[in-house]
Formats: C-alpha cells, structure tokens, sequence
C-alpha cells in the first residue's frame, strides 16, 4: 500500500484532495457552528426532494459533510488505507469517476428509500394533513415542535431528516479493493484477527443488508452503504465488458 507507507503527503492526488476537501468541510462546519450559529449541515446536507428545505447542490454536496469528529475519522481512514491502492492502480481520473459515481449512486438508493416511506405515510393521511405537514411540518420542527399524530410525525420528521456524509462512496471504495485485491489479508482491530478482504466485503455487505432490514428508520443510512457497494459494482462490471482489464 504506497500511500500509507510514504504517509499522508505520498498519497494520489485525488484521494488527498478528497481528503483534505472533507477535513475543511468538517472544520467550517465547526466554525460556523460556533461563531455565528449557523449550522451548514442543514444547508449542505441531502433533504428528500419533497422537503421544502431541498437543494439540487445537496446532491453533491453532502458527501463532504460530516456529522462529528468519529464520522469523518473513520470515513477517512478507510479512503486513506484503500483509497489510495486504488488510485494507483487505476490512475486519478478512473478513481475520481468511480468515488463520484458511488457517492451518488449510494444517495440515489437512500432517497429511493425514502421515497417508499413517503409514499406509505402521504396514502396513510388525509389530503388536508397531509398538505400541513408539507407546509408547516418544517417551521414547527425549527421550533422544537411536532405533530401529535404518529403518522404526521413520522414524515415531519423525514422530511426534515438530513443526510451527510461520504460514507457510500466508501463503502464502494471497500466493495472495489475486495474484487481487486480479493486475497489481500486484513487484520481487523476487533477482534484482531487477520481476514480476507473478499470476505471482509462479503460480511460488511451483509451486515448492512441486515441492518437496513431490520432498521429501516435508523440514524445510519444502511441503504446508502448497500447503494454504493451496488453502484460500484455495477460500474466495475461495465469496465471488465468496455476494457481488457480495470487499470
């Protein structure tokens, strides 16, 4: 693994610059936060399109912000220890194309989602509610206050749900690594034991296909880690059939 051997300062432009993109992201986030009261999260986080408090920009942007300090650290570290191998290999503007194309595909699939949620709880409400909470359910949530109707509550709150970070483009990184380097021996820090990387990929995968069942109103987005792991997939497929090889 160059880059980890030569540090910070030897890895691949692209991954670096991702890197140190996320870091000032997280550090204005703080900033602005603190000095001035305004939380950028709301403003660059993903809002599902129906919420008044949407943005196309979101799209992109929310996959370098971050929710706290473990967030970033661990979403990093991963693209610092596999990211970096893949670059390498595949050079910068391969990588550059499959970290954009999972961050997106990942937040596709996590909006598809919500869009079934949605759909569910709008067919659950009366017309005339439904349209409050779609007009008031956002200044009552700014407030601290919410409706007393299960129903309306729920999709109060997903329509003012944010998400951030870039957590599907890693998991696609992850999902890249184990095809490419299926045989690459992993030590895991609990338990410290040593892993296959393909089996590694396989149970992560799993575990979040569990959990995105199991949990489907969860904090974490499982379906946006599943959806960058798919899309990654689908695109190594596509350059196996488009080129010799995936370098």
């Amino acid at each position: 693994m160059n880059g980890f051997g030569r540090g910070f300062f030897g890895l691949p432009p692209v991954v670096k610059n991702i890197i140190m993109l996320n870091v000032i992201m997280i550090l204005s986030y703080w900033a602005a936060q603190s000095v001035f009261g305004i939380d950028l999260n709301s403003l660059l986080g993903l809002y599902f399109p129906k919420s008044d408090q949407f943005m196309p920009l979101q799209i992109v942007t929310h996959m370098f912000m971050h929710a706290n300090f473990w967030h970033i650290f661990f979403n990093m570290y991963a693209l610092y220890i596999f990211g970096g191998v893949l670059e390498n290999v595949w050079g910068p503007k391969r990588f550059f194309i499959y970290y954009i194309i999972c961050g997106l595909g990942a937040a596709l699939t996590h909006e598809t989602v919500i869009a079934f949620e949605y759909s569910h709880l709008a067919h659950s409400l009366s017309p005339e509610n439904l349209q409050l909470v779609l007009n008031e359910g956002t200044a009552l949530f700014k407030h601290g206050q919410g409706f007393a109707d299960p129903d309306m509550l729920k999709l109060q709150m997903l329509l003012n749900t944010v998400t951030v970070g870039a957590s599907g483009a890693i998991f696609g990184v992850l999902l890249a690594f184990g095809v490419l380097f299926p045989n690459t021996q992993l030590m895991l820090l609990l338990p410290p034991i040593p892993i296959k990387a393909k089996y590694f990929v396989m149970i992560y995968g799993a575990i979040e296909l569990v959990l995105a069942v199991a949990q489907p109103g969860s904090d974490i987005a499982h379906a946006a880690h599943l959806g960058g792991m798919l899309f990654g997939y689908i695109l190594l497929r596509y350059w196996r059939k488009t080129t010799n090889t995936l370098y």
